[in-house]
């Protein structure tokens, strides 16, 4: 049985192999840290430019994983161009679809403010062109023609009708024709006294004068659309005139701006033809007060359709976008389309379409946590339909779920290119791997976080240059040499583990955070190792409370634990308790009880159900080692219970399989175990101790109950020999074991448990417990030949009644 020595339950910093006085005097950290193999993937997954290769990014909470991939994709998009601009623009072939314009990074302010200045001045200018003299002329000159001519037309129909004996006459429902008889017209009175003969001659000479005069208006009217179609020439000739200037000193601003000039083109068809918008100002509706008269609807804001709405401006990039979005709902990704109200009504336009995060990132990187926008309604549908079409539709959620006939816009999709990071558990990415097809297809890139990076040398400087970072950016004190080594050492103990150093940097963070401010309330001029362990000391001071209420149980005794003297079938077992982010090592009273029988050894947590799986498992291995150890020669003869005793909630793990296996050879050999020693750690069907979590906790669980009730320099915890590494222990633990005061013992086998809890020989042990099975099994077989005779003479005595 080998035992620790107080230099061995720590690895120790050594403050003086840093390198430096403070960590005022190191450069700051210009590399990722500890993340080797997920750095590989965003690396991969980032430059790779076929389709589906998006990164999911999976890692604990608090490993920093959103910080160093927002750090290094902000690096990585400064040697990338900056993308096109983004904006919308009205349709004016389907008022329904805007089209969106792809402008170089910054022009589209540019083009917002132009668009707004040509309206200015198209105001002007249009306002002047049909004011000029010249026009003026050609449009009365129209006028005058046309007019003329109807006149004309008009002195013919009243020719003929006077021809076939008819008047012809205007009135409120147009053209009438009235019967002349005798030089004057004939009232309709005098008509209905004529004689039928008369009245027939008369109507069939109407009905043919009437189709002749019909005939005649068709020129009339051939006549006022050929004066329509001359004004309109007068003023497409005035409009074309007076925006020819201003249109092409557009047309060679955009000149390599393809989609700009088919809008220009566009915008100047709709000018001309809505010319009559630019001659007046449309009057306020009567009895609409000013305030409201910009709420009025689209249709009386002529100008409206003219407006840029600018979605993205990139003028202040300096590479690739790098969008973090928090707050993944379907309309902040995607974009929405915002209505106003007016008079009872609702209504939008193109002005109203506002950019999401898909086209912040567009050319660039979006970051997402998975969690959220799983939870987000339609927002991981909508992220997927976006990265399967390689396009951006803003669609309303209402309109796309029918739940709302207001109308609303359809714009023309913008096309799509970004790299999409999203950040959650294990559990997550496992989860949607096998439950959501697309997102094999979408996301095959898994950059995997780790929690912990080998320690040495070079990752113990990284961890100083990770605590100048942090000073630097909250503008704190330095840390000195020994203040750094205590940081190192913490980061040990995090993951219980002296070979390897945690890449937690959330929690390594709070720490340097609370141990700065702890040392500026004392003046310190730079964080010592004295400031560090204060930190935690008040850090797990504030942690505690349950562990302290725990405590006070077992010292009381209320929760019956032995820390002196012998027992037999019993043994002090430990166990982990989480609650939230703090654990605990907690001692736990384990007995066994055996007696004649064959059911081997039975848990009681498992019989009521009260423990997992694994101890379960850990039981049956328990059986599995009697039958190795005792029942070669023949079956067990043995019933025992198990159980935690004065445990009121789940049991779950084999962590407790050496201790149950202890007591239960205690109890059926009779030989009494030492009560100052707890013991952890797991067994198999051979014997052979095996490895088990939280072993720092454990130790320091018991060694609080032994100094509350006063160490006696025989106390102390058996572990698994191959949890040796995994000893982070608190100063006051190894100070104790240091003095004597408490002792850690490695075991290997279980054999070697025995020889220190029993005070003599495994074999000893073993040599009772066979004898004692040995008599069991007699007692056993006594017991079934009585039955059987009892049950022979029974059938003798039933055969001769």
């Amino acid at each position: 049985m080998l035992e620790l020595s107080a230099n061995q339950l720590r690895r120790v910093c050594d403050p003086a192999g840093l390198g430096f006085a403070t960590t005022a005097d190191l450069p700051p950290l210009n590399e990722v840290l500890g993340q080797p193999r997920a750095v590989s993937a965003l690396a991969f997954g980032t430059t790779i430019t076929s389709h589906g290769f998006n990164v999911f990014a999976l890692g604990l909470p608090g490993s920093g994983k959103t910080t160093l991939i927002r750090d290094y994709l902000q690096e990585r998009s400064k040697s990338q161009p900056v993308p096109p601009d983004l904006c919308y623009v009205y349709n004016f072939a389907d008022a329904r679809r805007p089209i969106p314009l792809r402008l170089p990074p910054g022009k589209s302010a540019q083009f917002q403010h132009d668009m707004n200045a040509l309206v200015d001045e198209l105001k002007t200018e249009l306002t002047k062109a049909f004011e000029k003299e010249e026009y003026t002329r050609h449009r009365d000159k129209v006028l005058h023609d046309v007019d003329n001519q109807r006149r004309i037309e008009f002195m013919r129909m009243e020719q003929h009708a006077a021809r076939g004996g008819f008047q012809l006459l205007k009135g409120p429902g147009g053209l009438a024709l009235v019967p002349f008889v005798g030089g004057k017209p004939l009232k309709d009175e005098e008509f209905s006294e004529l004689p039928a003969e008369e009245k027939e001659r008369i109507s069939q000479a109407r009905e043919q004068v009437q189709h002749d005069i019909e005939e005649m208006l068709k020129v009339v009217r051939e006549m006022d659309k050929a004066a329509r179609d001359a004004l309109k020439a007068v003023d497409v000739d005035a409009v074309a005139f007076a925006t020819r200037h201003v249109m092409e000193d557009l047309r060679a601003r955009y000149r390599d701006q393809p989609e700009v000039l088919s809008y220009l083109d566009a915008l100047q068809a709709d000018v001309t033809a809505h010319a009559d918008d630019f001659r007046k100002t449309k009057e306020t509706p009567e009895g609409v007060p000013p305030q409201l008269a910009a709420l009025l609807p689209a249709e009386e804001k002529s100008f409206t359709r003219y407006q840029v709405t600018v979605l993205v401006n990139n003028a202040d990039l300096q590479g690739a976008p790098v969008v973090v979005e928090t707050n993944p709902t379907y309309h902040n990704l995607v974009g929405r389309i915002e209505h106003q109200t007016s008079w009872g009504g609702v209504f939008t336009d193109h002005t109203m379409i506002k950019a999401g995060a898909l086209h912040r990132a567009n050319g660039g990187y979006l970051i997402i946590p998975a969690r959220e926008c799983l939870l987000n309604p339609y927002a991981w549908e909508g992220l997927k339909r976006a990265l399967k079409d390689g396009a951006l539709k803003i669609e309303e959620l209402g309109a796309q779920l029918s739940l709302m006939s207001t109308v609303t816009l359809d714009p023309e999709p913008a096309a799509l290119n970004v790299k999409v990071v999203l950040i959650g558990s294990p559990a997550v990415y496992y989860l949607l791997f096998a439950h959501d097809e697309d997102f094999q297809k979408l996301f095959k890139v898994k950059a995997d976080f780790t929690t912990r990076m080998p320690r040495g040398p070079e990752s113990e400087r990284s961890y100083a240059l990770f605590v100048n970072t942090i000073t630097r950016t909250e503008k704190t004190m330095p840390f000195d040499a020994s203040g750094v080594a205590r940081v190192v050492e913490y980061g040990s103990r995090a993951i219980e583990d002296q070979d390897y150093l945690s890449t937690q940097f959330g929690d390594i963070a709070d720490l340097v955070r609370e141990a700065a401010h702890l040392a500026a309330g004392n003046s310190h001029k730079a964080v010592t190792a004295a400031d560090v362990r204060i930190a935690e000391e008040a850090r797990r001071y504030r942690q505690n409370l349950m562990e302290d209420r725990m405590q006070q149980l077992l010292t009381d005794g209320t929760v019956m634990i032995a820390t002196e003297g012998k027992a037999t079938g019993r043994i002090n077992g430990l166990s982990v308790l989480s609650i939230g982010d703090y654990a605990f090592g907690h001692p736990v009273r384990l007995t066994a009880t055996v007696a004649p029988g064959r059911r081997g050894a039975i848990s009681i947590e498992r019989e009521v159900e009260m423990s997992g799986p694994i101890h379960g498992k850990g039981v049956l291995i328990l059986n599995g080692y009697l039958l190795h150890k005792y029942g070669r020669s023949g079956p067990l003869s043995l019933s025992a219970s198990l159980v935690f005793e004065q445990s009121y909630s789940m049991v779950d793990g084999d962590s407790a399989s050496l201790a149950e296996l202890c007591a239960l050879l205690s109890a059926a050999s009779d030989t009494p175990l030492r009560q100052d020693i707890a013991v952890t750690g797991s067994v198999n069907q051979h014997g052979d101790v095996q490895a088990v979590g939280g072993v720092t906790h454990k130790i320091e669980g018991f060694f609080d109950l032994c100094k509350a009730r006063g160490l006696t320099g025989s106390q102390g915890v058996m572990i698994p020999a191959a949890n040796r590494r995994h000893l982070m222990l608190r100063d006051d633990v190894v100070e104790a074991v240091a003095a004597g005061q408490f002792h850690i013992w490695l075991a290997e086998r279980v054999d070697e448990a025995l020889d220190l809890l029993a005070g003599s020989s495994a074999e000893t042990v073993h040599l009772s417990v066979a004898d004692r099975l040995a008599r069991y099994a007699e007692s056993l077989r006594g017991s079934d030949e009585k039955h059987a005779s009892s049950q022979a003479n029974a059938h003798t005595d039933g055969h001769g009644g």
